[in-house]
């Protein structure tokens, strides 16, 4: 964009220029001309960048990390860094963002959304100093408000802010998650049923294990998004266009990134390596690895609860989840397992984002990746959609879980899971000679070890007692 001054038209439209000619833009826009080709050219999804909340407060923080380095090495005056500051801190508490409508799927690897923030800035700071918006001979998006930046530098540090924002926001909800988990493990310590593996009756176990199994995992995910996030606290600040720097001070890198670490209490650093950080996306793709991981762990677990809770007369019902909603429009009684299905799609959703973000980071091409704009959607929507399910999945199921212990004993008794338990003493061969009689007369292991009399009714109690059939023991 040129530093031409706008023109104001009479009545709804005021017409800007750029070096591609005039355009007409909204009288009540803050946005300016490149905002409004943006909006032209990008009518694909319909979503619009300011349903990324969290990406125009990140870009808002930028500039004004960028405004006070100017300002403190006399590249601005003191008069724009104030308004500049006043009107980004403004956008951070969440404000205009009406002003921010250029759909989320874009080309210019994110310069219409920069171009975005920075006219809204300088048309909400020319407000401030009482001049009409479009006044770019006095406050100018390229010249003031992207001093010293480029979208290349701008931009992957913004998405950067915006992972580790939404990635905290889902730690948590998985912290959450596993405590309710834990404490229905705590709940169902008691109850021994059978543990399967391949779908088959296995040996025995308690269902507190087993819930406690679901906890374990899932706080094992935490450490492995912490991980993520670390990695994503080294930006390429101040390398504008592709790391080296061009059109910024020496110094304005470093002192940049350092006002925005104060302005964001994170722990960022400059990239050794700025032009490779230009384009490295790397640190995106590990990030979607880990959500791919945590979404696959948690589809298992939802897996493994409507199996748990299927029938309820015709299927395992070992676990009772809550009746939320009528299961049919034909079949009364009926109630489905609605939640953990919709955490199923939320999962299967969260895989195929991994997908996406794998392939824009493999099309980027020399110094710049093209294709930022669909990783940071991607990925966005992939941890707000997951820590949502999983809140959904704590308060609306896991919460109200109860257990069938009388049809867990049943099972457990009919089951030849409890011949494993023996083998040690009986022996291999004899164990089988049970299991098979188990499975043929219908007949419980404990009637036909009291028929045998193998073992003495004391000692057949501590070896068919729960703590003994689900703990490490010495039988010999």
């Amino acid at each position: 964009m040129t530093s031409a001054k706008a023109v104001e038209r009479p009545g709804e439209y005021r017409s800007e220029a750029d070096f591609l000619g005039s355009v007409d833009v909204p009288a009540r826009a803050y946005y300016g001309a490149q905002t409004s080709r943006a909006i032209a050219n990008f009518k694909i999804s319909g979503t619009p960048i300011s349903e990324i909340p969290e990406l125009i407060k990140s870009l808002a923080q930028v500039k004004k990390a960028a405004a006070i380095a100017n300002n403190k090495l006399g590249d601005l005056s003191d008069e724009k860094f104030r308004v500049i500051v006043t009107a980004s801190d403004e956008i951070v508490d969440g404000k205009l963002v009406d002003q921010f409508p250029i759909d989320v799927f874009q080309g210019g690897a994110g310069t219409s959304t920069n171009m975005n923030v920075n006219e809204v800035i300088a048309n909400r700071a020319l407000e401030l100093l009482g001049f009409e918006r479009g006044r770019y001979d006095i406050i100018n998006p390229n010249n003031d408000v992207n001093l010293s930046q480029s979208t290349n530098d701008v931009y992957p540090t913004a998405i950067r802010l915006t992972l580790i924002s939404t990635a905290r926001q889902l730690i948590m909800s998985i912290r959450q998650l596993a405590g309710v988990f834990t404490e229905k493990g705590d709940e169902f310590s008691s109850i021994v049923k059978v543990g399967r593996t391949q779908l088959q009756d296995a040996v025995p176990m308690t269902l507190g294990q087993e819930f406690q199994a679901f906890a374990s995992s899932l706080q094992s995910e935490v450490a492995q998004l912490e991980t993520a996030v670390t990695r994503l606290y080294e930006v390429n600040l101040g390398g504008t266009a592709i790391g080296t720097a061009i059109n910024a001070d020496p110094q304005f890198s470093e002192m940049v990134i350092r006002q925005l670490a104060e302005i964001t209490h994170l722990p960022l650093v400059r990239a050794t390596d700025l032009i490779a950080a230009s384009w490295d996306t790397g640190e995106f793709v590990s990030l979607a690895s880990s959500l791919k991981r945590t979404a696959i762990k948690i589809s298992k677990i939802c897996n493994d609860l409507r199996l748990l809770a299927s029938g309820p007369r015709g299927g395992l019902a070992e676990i009772v989840l809550p009746a939320l909603q009528s299961g049919s429009s034909i079949m009364p009684g009926k109630f489905n397992p609605v939640i953990p299905e919709a955490v199923n799609q939320v999962a299967f959703h969260v895989i195929g984002a991994e997908l996406t973000v794998t392939l824009a980071a493999e099309a980027g091409q020399l110094q710049l990746n093209a294709f930022e704009p669909v990783i940071v959607y991607s990925l966005v929507k992939a941890m707000t959609l997951m820590s949502a399910a999983m809140g959904v999945l704590k308060d609306c199921c896991v919460r109200d879980i109860s257990a069938n212990a009388e049809r867990c004993g049943a099972h457990l008794e009919a089951s030849t899971a409890l011949v494993t338990p023996l083998s040690p003493m009986l022996g291999y061969v004899k164990a089988t000679e049970f299991a098979r009689e188990i499975l043929a007369s219908g007949n419980s292991l404990r009637t036909l070890l009291e028929r045998d009399q193998i073992f003495p009714p004391d000692m057949l109690d501590l070896l068919l007692n729960p703590v003994t059939l689900t703990r490490p023991r010495r039988l010999r």
